[in-house]
């Protein structure tokens, strides 16, 4: 890679990026009372030098190729650090290989990463809660349903959350986030206050499974590829600072509920995380837009197309992924039932959601800054691989023990916080800008099968155990293994198996 800069000029300098060429070629002019003094510098092969300087003289007959279809052109998967990226010393702006500029900072920008933190707050936090949700159903309202039925309703949520997105990213690169980001708050609003008149199973399904699912996705979507328009080698960084407003959502939420239900009653406890929701989600309409102009409606445009497929590392991510999410709901939806189980009291048992999500909140920025220059998928492999390990060596043998109960709670938190932060950054880094929702959508359609079956399956192996969680543990850990192995195929498709230490 090469990144070049020009002299800056003391008066009114005048920077061009000339990211029109089809060379990786920059040329800075710095303009004086005195002088002019050009400097171009030509990054390549001897053979696109070559080609750059005849291309004044003569046209230069291209042969075409699949990846010429600029719906389908895929951007080089090489890390940010690495890439023909151009900055512009006065305000960081960077610029990448297919012309798109991005600030890297500034108002606007941080003030967009503000409001998706807001959005994510109240959609993802509720979801990092349904260990609370479920926990309590399942001792009250639904006492007479097993764990895998109950699991249904709260493996929908999570389902639509994500399967919903295969037709909003598409509309987000189309037409923006606003219109999306309010009719998700709306519909968050409509799930949280009824939730609390809430009796019947079917009432469950409807209001926590379908009405949250997709207010959820209407806003989780927009929130996380909103903030890939103003980053581009900080976006690791920028998007973990969004992903944690779930992080804190889960603390904030399960922590509430569970000093206010034994004072106010469910109702009136679930009607205060409504005023939280509202606060939060109102900025956040307010902070969330996009920088690309709008495009018309079209089949080109709106639709998705499941034929970005045929590239392999993107169809490894999304198995990858799949396999990742498959794991990550099981621990957050049953490890308050699993503390009730071990005998902790029940302000315990609803504490240690929280504790998991203090660790998620770390988790979820921190491996996003080392990702920006130690490579993107080299950070989610390590950070699967800890959540394969400290499963299998620290959740399997818990039993009892709170104080390894907590280790493992905060481990795992941190390790499984990069599942929400870095795979949207992954995916990112296998397309080009505009198609960022597109790519992103279609990929967790995908996933969003395994966040439907993950809790209900996780349910019906616990009632096979005959209540006992080492079943549903073992199932995880199968998860996060399989998750490692696509994850670390992707890397090796990429660089090879001769460069375990390659950035990417």
């Amino acid at each position: 890679m090469s990144i070049e800069t020009g002299p800056i000029s003391t008066s009114n300098a005048t920077v061009n990026h000339a990211h029109e060429s089809e060379h990786v070629s920059y040329s800075h002019e710095t303009v004086t009372n005195s002088t002019k003094k050009t400097t171009t510098n030509i990054v390549g092969s001897e053979k696109q030098a070559h080609a750059a300087s005849e291309s004044a003289d003569q046209p230069v007959e291209e042969v075409p190729s699949a990846q010429d279809d600029p719906l389908y052109q895929i951007a080089s998967t090489v890390a940010p650090s690495h890439r023909s990226v151009h900055r512009d010393p006065m305000s960081q702006v960077t610029t990448d290989a297919e012309g798109n500029t991005y600030p890297e900072g500034g108002r606007e920008a941080w003030l967009v990463v503000l409001g998706s933190f807001l959005g994510l707050f109240g959609s993802l936090g509720l979801i990092n809660t349904i260990g609370t949700f479920q926990a309590y159903i399942e001792s009250h309202q639904l006492k007479d349903y097993s764990s895998g039925d109950v699991g249904w309703i709260f493996g929908m949520f999570p389902f639509l959350t994500f399967f919903c997105g295969v037709q909003i990213g598409p509309i987000f690169d189309a037409r923006g986030p606003r219109a999306l980001i309010l009719a998700g708050s709306i519909c968050e609003m409509a799930f949280i206050i009824l939730l609390g008149f809430c009796t019947q199973y079917w009432h469950f399904m409807l209001v926590i499974g379908v009405l949250g699912g997709v207010g959820a996705s209407l806003i989780f979507t927009p929130a996380i590829s909103a903030v890939g328009h103003f980053f581009y080698e900080k976006r690791g960084l920028a998007t973990g600072i969004a992903a944690t407003g779930g992080s804190i959502g889960g603390v904030v939420f399960p922590l509430t509920l569970e000093a206010l239900f034994p004072k106010i009653g469910w109702g009136w406890a679930t009607r205060v995380i409504a005023l939280l929701c509202l606060i939060s989600l109102s900025i956040s309409n307010l902070l969330i837009r996009s920088r690309l102009p709008q495009k018309p409606f079209s089949k080109e445009n709106v639709l998705p197309d499941f034929r970005i497929f045929s590239d392999a590392r993107f169809a490894l991510t999304t198995a990858s992924v799949f396999f990742i999410e498959w794991g990550l709901f099981i621990p957050v939806g049953y490890i308050s039932s699993y503390a009730l189980y071990q005998g902790f009291s029940t302000e315990f048992s609803y504490q240690i959601l929280a504790i998991l999500n203090v660790g998620s909140f770390f988790g979820r920025w921190l491996p996003g800054f080392f990702a920006d220059f130690l490579g993107r998928f080299n950070t989610l492999i390590v950070t699967v691989a800890l959540c394969l390990l400290c499963n299998a060596c620290l959740w399997l043998p818990a039993g009892n023990s709170l104080a390894l109960l907590v280790i493992y709670a905060l481990i795992f938190g941190f390790a499984s916080g990069s599942n929400i932060s870095l795979t949207p950054v992954c995916v990112g880094q296998l397309c080009k800008t505009e198609h960022y929702g597109r790519y992103y959508a279609t990929a967790y359609t995908i996933v969003s099968f395994g966040t439907l079956t993950g809790i209900p399956v996780a349910g019906e192996i616990l009632a096979r155990c005959n209540g006992e969680y080492w079943g549903l543990i073992a199932f995880t850990i199968a998860c996060y293994a399989a998750g490692l192995i696509c994850c670390t195929a992707v890397k090796v498709i990429q660089v090879g198996w001769r460069k375990p230490l390659a950035i990417y």
